[in-house]
């Protein structure tokens, strides 16, 4: 009863009544695992499900290069193996027992016994299931709405940072030329007007060579080339993050296909079999 009362804690049985789960319970077997004993492998057959009573248990998969990529780690009243357990298919990871671990084992044999019984108790299953989908399709949601890498350093820009974008982003334009046209022109204009008394004398403020306006674009073109370059280092930055985003996709996609090869491989595996004992 102790098994029975532990299946109310696991997600996937708890819609189930007292009477179901002390069914399920009395044909499920408790199995121990050594620290270290790796309980199946990415890929190998699968027609149990686990869960946790003890102990710790590692999910992972390796990636094209070797390394392994934890998934997630089992604890107490967690359950784990379920996909192959409903479709049959092949382990989509593999597991390792952390410590000391003893574990339910729930066969497929099981359920189809529990259904058998109990009819509705399928329904109750899938409710579960549906609840863990749930679960997972909210967990993406939350992902899909998060802010990408240089969305979330927008948001931690400093004012001088947001003056030198624009002031690089303004000084490739041809309104940054003409204006610099009009602006020297109007400059020249003047002084040279003023200079003749074509104007008032007044406006003599920089005669020939234009010692003033030249000091004032030098200084001009330090302060603007500084902040071209902060601009830079910063699309530099932004580059740096676009390629580790894109290197993390190319890895993902890199597991995805060697996934992809393993089931191919079983998938001929399993054809040339069924050929071989067809033609004998």
């Amino acid at each position: 009863m102790i098994a029975a009362d532990r299946l109310a804690n696991v997600s996937l049985f708890e819609s189930l009544d007292g009477d179901e789960r002390a069914l399920l319970a009395s044909q499920m077997d408790e199995v121990s695992f050594e620290s270290g004993k790796i309980l199946f492998h990415h890929g190998d057959a699968g027609e149990a499900a686990f869960i946790v009573v003890s102990g710790e248990i590692e999910l992972y998969i390796e990636d094209s290069t070797g390394e392994r990529v934890v998934l997630d780690t089992a604890g107490q009243d967690d359950l784990f193996g379920e996909l192959s357990l409903l479709d049959g298919e092949p382990r989509s990871a593999s597991a390792l027992a952390l410590s000391p671990t003893i574990c339910l084992r729930v066969d497929r044999a099981d359920l189809e016994m529990l259904f058998a019984k109990h009819p509705t108790a399928a329904l109750r299953v899938l409710r579960g299931v549906s609840k863990r989908l749930r679960h997972a399709n909210q967990l993406l949601g939350v992902r899909a709405s998060a802010p990408s890498p240089n969305e979330a350093i927008e948001e931690h820009l400093t004012t001088l940072q947001r003056v030198a974008d624009k002031a690089a982003a303004f000084s490739g334009t041809f309104s940054f030329l003409i204006l610099h046209i009009v602006w020297f022109s109007g400059w020249i204009g003047v002084s040279l007007a003023a200079k003749q008394g074509v104007i008032d004398p007044w406006w003599q403020f920089d005669d020939y060579p234009f010692g003033l306006l030249t000091m004032v674009v030098s200084l001009e073109a330090i302060f603007l080339s500084c902040m071209v370059l902060i601009s830079q280092n910063r699309q530099a930055a932004k580059e740096r993050i676009r390629s580790d985003v894109e290197y993390a996709a190319n890895i993902r996609a890199g597991q995805e296909v060697t996934q992809l090869h393993v089931k191919l491989d079983r998938l001929s595996e399993l054809l040339a079999r069924k050929l071989a004992g067809t033609s004998k």
